[in-house]
């Protein structure tokens, strides 16, 4: 299997990056199996090369929310990076099977102090998470939750663009994962997903949703802060 280019290690010298990777550990999930818990230790970080992952929290009345699906190329756990004595701040499972990189922050560690430019992507990195979950917060208080759940289709499209059929990305998630992602209801979801069908944006089959028509749907996805 080709090796995905990994954005936390975008602009780093081969040499470094093979050698940063030669001390990582392969890891392989199943299909819902959990990397870890939120609250849980943290001394190492995930590059993703196969499958991807959901990025879920459970708010003070048991309710869980998934916050991101991540794929390959991206990464997950980086905060153990900065903070190694901090508790994991997420609960991270497979949504299918997986395969990441496990690579220890003390590992990590002797590449910032080598190449001091590494802690630069990392914060560019862990800023534009900031930036993306304020993002959502603004959603989630001003953006009706037919917009939120078109937007979140194509958040979600972006992680599996490349393994769909031909014509669009096909997303193999169930409706209820759909609404937690959007924080709404399955039914809300249902409504919207035979909406976009009607309109001929995207395909509905059991358990699969495939975009046919993804500039149009952006287009529906406007908003006050679109």
């Amino acid at each position: 299997m080709s090796r995905p280019e990994f954005a936390l290690l975008a602009g780093a010298p081969p040499e470094e990056i093979a050698e940063l990777l030669s001390h990582g550990r392969r890891r392989t999930f199943a299909a819902g199996e959990v990397v870890f818990h939120a609250g849980d230790p943290a001394d190492c970080m995930h590059l993703v090369r196969s499958g991807r992952f959901a990025v879920r929290v459970s708010t003070e009345f048991g309710d869980v929310v998934t916050l991101n699906v991540v794929g390959p190329g991206d990464s997950f756990g980086e905060l153990a990076l900065l903070t190694p004595d901090a508790p994991r701040s997420a609960t991270i499972a497979a949504l299918e099977p997986a395969e990441t990189l496990s690579v220890h922050e003390i590992d990590f560690r002797r590449l910032r102090s080598e190449r001091p430019q590494t802690d630069a992507v990392l914060s560019q990195l862990l800023a534009a998470r900031v930036r993306r979950l304020s993002e959502q917060l603004v959603e989630a208080l001003h953006l009706p939750a037919d917009t939120r759940v078109r937007r979140r289709l194509l958040d979600v499209a972006a992680a599996y663009r490349g393994d769909g059929e031909e014509g669009g990305a096909s997303i193999p998630l169930t409706q209820e994962e759909l609404a937690s992602l959007a924080g709404t209801s399955r039914a809300t979801v249902n409504k919207v997903l035979r909406e976009e069908q009607a309109h001929g944006t995207l395909e509905l089959t059991r358990g699969r949703t495939t975009l046919l028509d993804t500039a149009a749907l952006e287009r529906r996805a406007r908003g006050p802060f679109g």
